[in-house]
């Protein structure tokens, strides 16, 4: 009988410990070295030009759907408490129909934070875009990443891989589960190598936040 079959379990097996080892290891290592840069006390957050705050699902018609809608109250109050000067929501913006971003600065905008201090990112279609973004496009320095405690680690980790000086605040909690630990792992990937992304005309966090509305005002 042929060794040949055995010999092809035994490295799939080994193949799949060195999976599952890689992955165990890329959590950790996300986790552990953000750590002291994450927190769900506001009372905590370290003060920094602009909350990030990440783009999710937006409704059919226009409205925040939960986790999103959760972001930019959160990164509200923030502004609203002095530890930053302005907002910049970045998400998806592929297509006439789907506009992440304007849904996200409506809502501040009818929460009261002043339109000048409302920045938009298009071209937010992954975390790493909107980190690398945040600091080629809008120079941002200084930042706190508000997210769900379950994508701060990653979040932050990629925010401060972009060159930003970042903490993250949590927004609130969500499961995460198995997609966020395989998304550790891509992150992980994304801080090491750093890969480009679309990049823009620069449009400094310093200034005026209308102009990186798509609908700016004349």
């Amino acid at each position: 009988m042929s060794h040949w079959p055995r010999r092809l379990l035994t490295a799939a097996a080994g193949l799949g410990v060195l999976g599952v080892a890689s992955v165990v290891v890329a959590n950790l290592v996300v986790v552990q070295r953000t750590d002291q840069h994450v927190t769900g006390d506001l009372r905590a957050v370290e003060e920094a030009q602009v909350a990030i705050v990440p783009g999710s699902l937006v409704r059919g018609d226009g409205t925040l759907g939960d986790v999103v809608a959760e972001r930019v109250g959160a990164a509200v109050a923030l502004y609203d408490a002095g530890a930053v000067d302005a907002l910049l929501v970045s998400g998806d913006n592929g297509t006439a129909e789907y506009n992440e971003p304007d849904a996200m600065r409506d809502a501040a905008l009818a929460a009261g934070v002043p339109a000048e201090d409302v920045f938009t990112d298009y071209a937010g279609f992954s975390t790493w875009a909107t980190m690398r973004r945040a600091r080629e496009v809008f120079d941002v320095d200084t930042a706190v990443v508000v997210t769900q405690d379950a994508y701060a680690a990653r979040s932050v980790d990629l925010a401060r891989a972009a060159g930003i000086e970042a903490t993250a605040y949590e927004s609130g909690s969500a499961g995460g589960g198995l997609r966020e630990v395989l998304a550790r792992v891509r992150g992980l990937g994304q801080a090491t190598w750093r890969p480009e992304v679309t990049g823009g005309e620069t449009i400094p966090i310093t200034g005026d936040g209308r102009a990186s509305w798509a609908d700016a005002p004349a």
